[in-house]
């Protein structure tokens, strides 16, 4: 006899997602969908796409074949265009479709839709750090969660932070607000040279060269900024540079501002538009990994340090903690001279203890998993789906 999952039509709203401008929302939905097919491989799902991602997603996922990339003829890149077909069309496509429930993994979802539905919300960033949005983005994210919440039926979020912020902001029940961690994939770099694994990033980075790095689009509550402004302090005391890879965003400007007080703009690389390995590459050669951000709904790029042997120092603030629990360095404060400390104090560590920390923080990395974000999530689908039957 099948089991219910497996004549469960299940629908996905991915009109969100603009590939490589979203962050970590877009590493969410792919990785989690990509668990889910592979730990699944008999659910019928189709995932509706846009103009933009509708070749990712198609190439992706081409390997399952109970699953259809459904395409919306837009751009998401008009945010508001988005909205109105979010709202108008994909209801009607879900609709013709036969779905049976409608994950919705981009904070958003239709107002009135035939079909139950699930929502996710990674954070309450958007309240919490309002200056991260333009206004009108801000009060039109704000009514369109505050209209769906009352129209779906089960919510998932991705920590027990952002769980208690969802509480807070909104009317939400908790008990029907389930936690699905993120994860990391296991990446071997072993075999590799430090001149094989920097030859992606060579025209920014000489492989003999010592650097910091961090991992962060400039939105406000990212704090590059300070880190900046404490590596200003260190110009003198250490030979290391300073990577930044992100794309410029609302906080630019305080950033721009900080790297003017570098004495040699050399010492400072930005970089965007990585690929995963080459990504994971310069982790695994950095020094040390610094994440300054005031505001995680969970905290991904820690997890990606830990599994690729790098040290982490960062701050108490928001999930943090419960992603790095006691393998990084915490700065008792988000400050510039807390990060100089911190940073001094982890450059300085014995290579016996650093190595015997790196071991214990990968070993706590490979407890988050895909696998079981998968299994979770296709659980409350699942349910939902039932409990409208």
């Amino acid at each position: 006899m099948p089991q219910l999952r497996d004549i469960i039509h299940i629908g996905v709203n991915a009109l969100f997602l603009i590939p490589g401008e979203v962050g970590g929302s877009e590493t969410y939905l792919c990785k989690t969908l990509d668990a889910i097919c592979r730990r699944f491989p008999e659910i019928h799902m189709t995932v509706f796409s846009n103009m933009e991602n509708h070749s990712m997603l198609s190439s992706m996922l081409s390997g399952y074949p109970r699953i259809e990339v459904s395409r919306l003829n837009f751009h998401a890149t008009h945010r508001y265009v988005r909205i109105l077909c979010e709202q108008t069309k994909l209801p009607l496509k879900a609709r013709k479709a036969g779905i049976h429930v409608l994950w919705n993994p981009g904070y958003t979802a239709p107002i009135f839709a035939s079909c139950p539905q699930v929502l996710s919300i990674l954070d309450m960033q958007y309240r919490r750090h309002p200056e991260d949005l333009t206004p009108i983005a801000r009060i039109a994210t704000d009514l369109l969660i505050k209209r769906t919440q009352q129209k779906v039926r089960q919510f998932i979020t991705i920590s027990r932070f952002s769980k208690s912020e969802i509480i807070r902001f909104t009317s939400i029940p908790q008990d029907k607000i389930h936690v699905t961690p993120l994860a990391v994939e296991d990446v071997d770099l072993n075999n590799k040279t430090r001149v094989e694994l920097l030859e992606p990033v060579s025209k920014w980075l000489e492989p003999a060269v010592p650097y910091l790095l961090t991992v962060a689009n400039s939105y406000p509550h990212k704090n590059i900024h300070t880190l900046v402004e404490a590596f200003e302090r260190l110009e003198n005391q250490i030979p290391h540079r300073l990577v930044i890879v992100g794309k410029p965003r609302l906080g630019e400007g305080r950033l721009i501002e900080s790297l003017s007080k570098i004495s040699d703009p050399k010492r400072v690389v930005r970089i965007y538009g990585l690929s995963r390995p080459a990504l994971f590459s310069l982790y695994r050669c950095a020094a040390l990994f610094v994440f300054p951000s005031l505001y995680e709904g969970f905290g991904l790029p820690i997890l990606e340090a830990m599994i690729s042997e790098t040290p982490v120092v960062t701050t108490k603030m928001a999930s943090i903690p419960e992603v790095g629990n006691n393998c990084v360095v915490y700065v008792d404060k988000p400050i510039p001279e807390a990060f100089v400390e911190k940073i001094l104090q982890v450059l300085g560590w014995d290579p016996a203890y650093r190595s015997t920390f790196l071991v214990e923080a990968k070993k706590w990395a490979k407890t988050f998993s895909w696998e079981k974000t998968a299994e979770k999530t296709v659980e409350i689908l699942v349910r939902t789906a039932a409990d409208n039957a």
